[in-house]
């Protein structure tokens, strides 16, 4: 059943993402208390699995949910927030929803790498994320213009690499303080903070800041630009396996949940032997230390073990390889960049962005299903969807959250919604109700004419 914008007792209701089944008893309302706080009553019981849930609103009970887990307390908590949020003068309408995900990982990656944004600014990506009922939060914490994460077996890494970015900007890093006050705000809304080292490729930061990388043994000057596949880590020296136990070890410490980020991607300067390699020592060495490996779709050929997990990404790219690795039982996050890569610009007159992938419209993010968009990928292989925002031409926080908003509404509705509670239609028609609350958190949006209508 689509939600849509229903309109009960003079309430608009747009709900995103959508519920799976949503009634509403006409004419009957529930009034927030004029102190405005919002008394949300609930428990657990059998009502399916992981984030599942069902919430009430009655004009006598006020809103009650019932959850089997957790996560389903969260999202619970997000609907009643939401309902709040867009009532009209503290007017909620009086219904009932019962509500589950469609897939176990909803997320959003953060270039922190290319541009720095820290802990002030993760907040309030963690507080939008909740609200839209996605539950990770993947950092892109190194790549050649800065390294971000706080080693303390590897000072030198932040010492000498972690005040550069893209274009010559100040950088920045996370502190081990930082990084657990990130980790432990997110989880107290539901998500899981997802950390990446990209290996080997995309490690000029860290060749700068630690000589015994480079073949030569020399120091790699800072970079600063944009181009990619021209730094890769190597096997074969000797301070390689040392240096990677020590960075993916400090990630496995400070970082809950069962994944870690280790990428794989745009490799050039390894051949396909010593490639596959360097993914399987990877492969193994996460494994061992208790997590499971995230790869970006490359690495798909080079797996050994089912539990590692890819990330698809290249919409451009034959997707061969990734099917074949879903049928020997590996799972795959979706993140189509035609679909998914809110660095895109907008159109053709956007400011900021780029264009490998095409233009992203707020219809492209939202107009999609997963289940089919790789023709042949066994639809049981996939794990969820996730959101993708590079920063390479991302300066600030305004420009962060005006590429992010609105398209990552559209992106975390095909996360949780199937494709028959999904309506364009409907959904361009509710969008216009969510710029308030945006504007309300002060959060920089894009203003344009949604397409289609």
């Amino acid at each position: 059943m689509r939600v849509g914008s229903r309109q009960t007792g003079g309430v608009s209701l747009p709900l995103i993402p959508a519920p799976t089944v949503l009634t509403l008893a006409d004419g009957e309302q529930y009034r927030v208390p004029e102190d405005g706080e919002l008394v949300v009553s609930g428990g657990f019981g059998e009502v399916g699995e992981d984030a599942s849930y069902t919430l009430s609103v009655t004009a006598e009970r006020g809103i009650e949910f019932t959850a089997n887990q957790s996560a389903g307390a969260q999202a619970a908590s997000a609907t009643a927030m939401q309902l709040l949020e867009l009532s009209v003068d503290g007017v909620v309408p009086a219904l009932e929803i019962i509500d589950a995900p469609r897939y176990p990982w909803r997320g959003l990656m953060i270039d922190i790498s290319r541009h720095f944004f820290g802990p002030d600014t993760l907040r309030k990506v963690i507080d939008l994320a909740a609200r839209y009922k996605l539950n990770v939060l993947h950092l892109h914490l190194t790549d050649d213009q800065g390294w971000r994460l706080e080693v303390p077996a590897r000072p030198e890494l932040i010492e000498r690499s972690s005040s550069s970015e893209v274009g010559g900007g100040p950088g920045g890093f996370l502190s081990v303080a930082d990084l657990a006050e990130v980790t432990s705000y997110a989880a107290e809304q539901g998500i899981t903070v997802v950390g990446e080292i990209d290996l080997p490729g995309h490690t000029a930061a860290a060749l700068h800041a630690v000589p015994g990388l480079n073949s030569d043994g020399e120091a790699r000057e800072i970079y600063t630009g944009i181009d990619v596949g021209h730094s890769t880590l190597r096997l074969e020296l000797a301070e390689t396996e040392g240096f990677l136990a020590d960075v993916i070890g400090a990630l496995v410490e400070q970082t809950p949940g069962d994944f870690l980020h280790v990428g794989g991607d745009e490799v050039r300067l390894l051949t396909p032997e010593e490639y596959t390699a360097f993914v399987r020592h990877v492969e193994a060495l996460v494994l061992g230390l208790g997590k499971r490996p995230v790869f970006w779709q490359e690495a798909a050929p080079a797996l050994q073990d089912r539990r590692s997990v890819l990330q698809w990404w290249d919409s451009n790219a034959d997707p061969a390889e990734v099917i074949a690795a879903a049928r020997r039982g590996h799972q795959i996050i979706l993140s189509p960049g035609n679909r998914t890569y809110l660095d895109m610009k907008y159109d053709a007159s956007s400011p900021l962005g780029q264009t490998w992938a095409g233009l992203v419209d707020v219809r492209d993010s939202y107009d999609w299903d997963p289940a089919t968009v790789i023709p042949d990928l066994p639809p049981e292989s996939i794990l969820g969807v996730e959101a993708a925002l590079w920063t390479e031409t991302i300066e600030t926080e305004d420009d962060l959250f005006s590429m992010l908003l609105p398209r990552l509404v559209a992106v975390a509705e095909v996360a949780w919604s199937a494709p028959d509670v999904r309506d364009w239609e409907a959904f361009a028609e509710d969008l216009p109700a969510h710029v308030p609350l945006w504007e309300s958190r002060g959060l920089a949006h894009t203003e344009r004419p949604l397409p289609g209508r």
